[in-house]
């Protein structure tokens, strides 16, 4: 709340009416005091699922199962047809989301993704979306999966939520709340709980309590719902037995030898459903029409998702393990039913949820994102973006720039339009010499404005003994690759 002040010349009756009229407006949600009306900040819903791949769900044209609740966010909003993520990998996207700039600017964003004991974690005093939407006088809380360092040292509380209920590791049983040993790893702010029931409905649940909470004290607030679903253990509802199997077995969550095309479909609508619960609760709140809500993924898909009519997978910089649904409504000031050709990546979140809550970033930690608030709300077409990624495992580099996209794996290398050859088919690099060497020029520029990479930071991918359609492939040697400077030019 603001500070009171004092005001020569008022008379006690027109304060008096000004207190009555400030009551009036924050029961309406609206400020108007003395006829100068100024609708309330939004209130932020952000979803994200879990290795969820680009068209596993209905709107992005999954035929085989329903997700009729995620579809609705897009009926109400904008559909993005190119989003990104930051990474290929899960903590590297988180760190992007939460500061609004490139992960590998921050140790932590060097891991891809974060062990359980190595001791990095997001620094307390790095500005982020929560901490700077807290200080503008939001309730912020996240439900869901943290990945960004472990207590004491690092934790949501210390980086800008006021409550947390989830887990802070990177994979958790749905049924037993363990990351595989005998510990079970959730919890309740900073007291560790234990709760029976399937993962996935326990966070609905809570975040339903967290809105109507909110809804109660009509304090705007940002909730950020971070599923673990359709992460593996590959287990539905109603699939105890596979969580027992996987504990007698005590061979930790990977499990190659689990999972069906019937079950991950069963794990997404079981998302969905509790999607539609938070939908709802806002519905009956009646705060949907100024409320933003954003559905994404962390990465690209795993072993069973649908990347469609993208190749690559998770731990890929192939469009299939970067390119992910990125869906946004917010009645009051999105158009309904749209769909974007702008580039958009996670990082650009914080400067857009900023910009609509009128707070403004830190100026000491300039944002790498954009704010895709004017194109949202149809003042501006979609611009040209260059964007960044790299990942160790197999010396993995690429630049997208306009339409073009230069990529590199191990020592093999290319150029492809990924607007006309999505595929990444067509190798342009012989044929667009002068774009070639133009991209790798930027990239290697790009780079070393960027942490270095370090040969202790975990990273990961898959091999042809896990996945039979990588034949060939070898697991990574975890070595540092870190290219010289810039030719001159």
């Amino acid at each position: 709340m603001p500070r009171s002040t004092v005001i020569k010349g008022v008379s006690r009756r027109t304060l008096l009416r000004a207190t009555a009229l400030g009551s009036l407006a924050m029961a309406a949600r609206m400020d108007d005091v003395f006829g100068q009306a100024r609708p309330m900040p939004p209130n932020i819903v952000f979803i994200m699922a879990d290795d969820l791949g680009y068209a596993d769900v209905g709107c992005y044209g999954r035929p085989d199962l329903k997700t009729p609740n995620i579809d609705r966010i897009a009926a109400r909003g904008v559909r993005f047809l190119q989003g990104y993520a930051n990474s290929a990998v899960c903590s590297a996207t988180r760190t992007a989301l939460i500061t609004g700039r490139y992960q590998y600017r921050l140790r932590i964003g060097l891991e891809e993704p974060l062990g359980a004991t190595n001791g990095v974690g997001l620094p307390p005093d790095h500005p982020t979306l929560p901490s700077l939407l807290k200080r503008a006088g939001y309730g912020t809380t996240l439900v869901g999966k943290w990945h960004l360092g472990a207590l004491p040292n690092f934790g949501p509380l210390k980086s800008g939520y006021d409550h947390f209920y989830g887990f802070r590791g990177g994979g958790l049983d749905y049924y037993r709340h363990t990351p595989g040993g005998p510990n079970e790893d959730l919890w309740d702010d900073d007291v560790q709980v234990h709760q029976m029931g399937y993962l996935t409905e326990l966070f609905g649940n809570r975040s339903v309590d967290v809105v109507n909470r909110y809804a109660k004290s009509r304090q705007p607030f940002f909730l950020s719902l971070h599923f673990n679903a359709p992460h593996w253990p590959w287990e539905a509802p109603g699939d105890e037995a596979e969580s027992e199997r996987l504990r007698v077995a005590g061979r930790g969550l990977v499990d190659y030898d689990g999972g069906t095309q019937k079950t991950y479909q069963k794990m997404i609508e079981a998302m969905d459903a509790q999607i539609g619960r938070v939908l709802q609760a806002l519905d009956s709140a009646r705060l949907t029409n100024n409320t933003i809500v954003i559905f994404t993924s962390d990465n690209g898909g795993e072993r069973f998702a649908n990347t469609w009519p993208f190749t690559g997978r998770k731990t890929e910089l192939l469009e299939g393990g970067l390119r992910i649904p990125s869906i946004v409504s917010w009645p009051a000031r999105i158009p309904e039913g749209k769909t974007s050709d702008q580039v958009s990546v996670t990082m650009d979140w914080m400067p857009t949820l900023l910009a609509a809550a009128g707070v403004s970033p830190d100026p000491a930690l300039p944002l790498d994102g954009m704010s895709l608030l004017p194109h949202l709300t149809g003042s501006t077409a979609p611009v040209p973006r260059t964007l960044y990624w790299r990942y160790k495992a197999n010396a993995q580099r690429a630049i997208r720039d306009g339409d073009y996209k230069f990529l590199k794996i191990l020592d093999n290398t290319f150029l492809f339009n990924v607007a006309d050859d999505p595929m990444e088919r067509a190798n342009l690099k012989e044929r667009r010499k002068d774009l070639y060497d133009r991209l790798i020029a930027k990239w290697l520029e790009w780079n070393a404005t960027m942490l270095a990479e370090v040969d202790e930071s975990g990273t990961g991918n898959f091999t042809g003994a896990q996945l039979a359609d990588h034949i060939g492939a070898q697991p990574t040697s975890r070595q540092a690759d870190n290219p010289g400077a810039p030719p001159a030019r």
